[in-house]
């Protein structure tokens, strides 16, 4: 996984990885969880992608638009 910049260092998200139709998280906690496009949707999935590479804004556009919408939570 690729560290999260985190340039207002204020998220809690740490690392992430990302494919073409899915992204996995891993936040300040180890938790890890696995979004995919066919729940969370491929637009979802892009804006988490550039959001994730842009090191800012990823832990609150997960919290306002796809909280609840991840496939699988790897740990």
């Amino acid at each position: 996984m690729q560290k999260y910049r985190d340039i207002d260092h204020d998220s809690g998200v740490s690392a992430y990885e990302y494919g073409q139709d899915w992204i996995r998280v891993q936040f300040r906690d180890g938790s890890v969880y696995e979004y995919r496009s066919e729940k969370a949707g491929q637009g979802n999935i892009n804006m988490m992608k550039q959001l994730a590479d842009a090191g800012d804004g990823l832990n609150s556009f997960i919290n306002k638009e796809v909280k609840f919408k991840y496939s699988k939570k790897i740990r």
